[in-house]
C-alpha cells in the first residue's frame, strides 16, 4: 500500500477530476434534450469537447514549462469550473459548445500534468504498480461518474454546480501536496505522419476506436432516451460500456501477446459489427437487455485502441515510442472531434439505431483494411501489450518502459 499512498494526492485529484468531467457529457446530452436542442446540436457539444481536448494536450506541456505543474493544474481546473458554472447562464447550443471546449481543455491539461508528475516520480521497479493504481483510480471514477446522471437533474443549475464543486475539489490535493514539483519534461514532438509510416492499420484502428467510443459516450444518452431508458438507467447503460471495456483488457491483452495483433483486431471489429447490428435491429429489448448489449459493446470496442497502439509499437524503435504514442493520440482526437457530430446528424435523420449503424460501418471498413494489410507485410516481433488510456499526449512517457520489455 505504500506506493498508492505516496501518490495519494495525484490519484485523489484524478478521481475528483474524472467524477466531474465524466459526468458533464451525459448531463449535457440529457440537458440539451430537455432544452429542445436538436440532435445535431447535442452531437456538436461532444465534438466541441474534443476540440478543447486537443488544444489542451498541445498546450499543457508548454504551460507547465512556464509556471510549473501545480499552477498549470490549477489553471486548467479553473477553466473546467468556468465551463461548468457557465452552463446555466447561457442556454444556447453555441454557448454550450464554447463551454464544452473549456471542459475539454481542462480534462486534457489536468491529465497531462498528473501523468507528467507520475512519470517523473516512478522508477522502473514501481512503474507497473503505479500505472495499475492509476488505471484503477481513473476507471473506477469513470464508472461512478456515468451513474451520477441518475441523481443530477438535467438543465438545472444545481447539477452543474455540483460538478463544478467536484472540479474545484480536484485542485486541492495536488496544489496542497508537500511533494516537490518535478522538473518539466520536454513536450513530445507531434509528427502525425509517424504513425502512418509505422502502421497504416494502427491509424485506421485508433480512428475507428474514436468513432466507437466518442460517439457512444457523447450521444449514447440520446440513444438511451430514444429506446425508453430513464436517466438513472442511462447512467447504468454508459457504465456497463466502461465495465465491459475494463473487463476485456486482460483477456484481449493475453490474446494480442500470443497471436498476430491484426488477427485480434479484425476479430474485435467483427464482434463490434455483430453487436452493432444486434443493437440496431433489436428494437424491443428490455432495459436489462440494453445494458447487456452496452457491456458487450464495451468488450469488443474498448480494447481496439490499445491493440492498435501495440501493433504500431511493434514496428517502432525505442527512441520513437513517446512521439508515436502522442501521434496515435492525435489521430484519436481527430476521429473523436468528427464522430459525435456525424453520429448525431445520422440519428436526427434516421433515428437512434443509426448510431450503431454508423459504428458498424466503420468496423466493416477496418476489417477490410486489416485483411489488406495482412497481405501487404508479415507480422512484426511483438512488444508487450499495454492498456493505453486516451488521456494526454504524455501518456507515452509512462508506457514507454513497459513497451520496451521485449526489445
Amino acid at each position: 500500500m505504500r506506493l498508492p499512498l505516496s501518490f495519494a494526492a495525484l490519484f485523489l485529484s484524478v478521481i475528483l477530476q474524472q467524477l466531474s468531467s465524466g459526468g458533464v457529457g451525459p448531463l449535457d446530452a440529457l440537458s440539451g434534450f430537455a432544452l429542445n436542442f436538436t440532435t445535431a446540436e447535442i452531437g456538436f457539444l461532444g465534438s466541441a469537447h474534443f476540440i478543447g481536448f486537443f488544444v489542451g494536450c498541445w498546450w499543457a506541456p508548454r504551460l507547465m514549462g512556464s509556471v510549473g505543474h501545480s499552477r498549470a493544474y490549477a489553471a486548467f481546473t479553473a477553466a473546467g469550473v468556468i465551463g461548468l458554472i457557465a452552463h446555466p447562464l447561457l442556454t444556447t447550443p453555441e454557448a454550450w459548445a464554447i463551454f464544452r471546449m473549456a471542459t475539454g481543455l481542462s480534462v486534457a491539461g489536468a491529465y497531462t500534468v498528473i501523468e507528467a508528475w507520475l512519470q517523473a516520480e516512478v522508477t522502473n521497479e514501481t512503474r507497473g504498480r503505479a500505472m495499475a493504481a492509476y488505471r484503477m483510480a481513473d476507471m473506477g471514477a469513470a464508472l461512478v461518474a456515468q451513474m451520477l446522471i441518475g441523481v443530477l437533474e438535467p438543465a438545472h443549475y444545481v447539477s452543474y454546480n455540483l460538478l463544478a464543486l467536484l472540479c474545484c475539489a480536484a485542485m486541492l490535493p495536488i496544489t496542497l501536496t508537500r511533494r516537490a514539483q518535478p522538473a518539466t519534461p520536454a513536450a513530445p514532438r507531434l509528427r502525425p505522419g509517424l504513425a502512418g509510416a509505422r502502421s497504416p492499420l494502427a491509424v485506421a484502428g485508433v480512428i475507428v476506436s474514436a468513432l466507437s467510443g466518442a460517439s457512444f459516450r457523447m450521444v449514447g444518452p440520446i440513444y438511451g432516451a430514444g429506446v425508453g431508458l430513464q436517466p438513472d438507467q442511462i447512467g447504468l447503460f454508459l457504465a456497463a460500456y466502461i465495465a465491459g471495456g475494463a473487463a476485456a483488457q486482460y483477456p484481449v491483452g493475453w490474446l494480442a501477446d500470443r497471436f498476430d495483433r491484426r488477427t485480434v483486431l479484425i476479430w474485435l471489429s467483427i464482434g463490434s459489427i455483430l453487436v452493432s447490428v444486434a443493437t440496431a435491429t433489436l428494437t424491443d429489448l428490455s432495459p436489462a437487455g440494453v445494458m447487456l448489449m452496452a457491456a458487450l459493446f464495451g468488450v469488443v470496442t474498448y480494447p481496439i485502441y490499445s491493440v492498435s497502439a501495440a501493433h504500431a509499437h511493434d514496428f517502432a524503435d525505442n527512441s520513437e515510442r513517446i512521439e508515436l504514442s502522442a501521434t496515435l493520440m492525435f489521430w484519436y482526437a481527430v476521429g473523436a472531434i468528427a464522430a459525435p457530430y456525424g453520429a448525431a446528424l445520422l440519428m436526427a435523420a434516421f433515428g437512434p439505431a443509426s448510431l450503431f449503424a454508423l459504428i458498424g460501418a466503420g468496423h466493416v471498413v477496418l476489417v477490410i483494411f486489416g485483411l489488406v494489410r495482412m497481405r501487404a507485410r508479415p507480422a512484426a516481433r511483438r512488444t508487450p501489450y499495454v492498456y493505453a488510456p486516451r488521456t494526454s499526449f504524455t501518456i507515452g512517457r509512462l508506457l514507454s518502459r513497459q513497451r520496451e520489455g521485449r526489445d
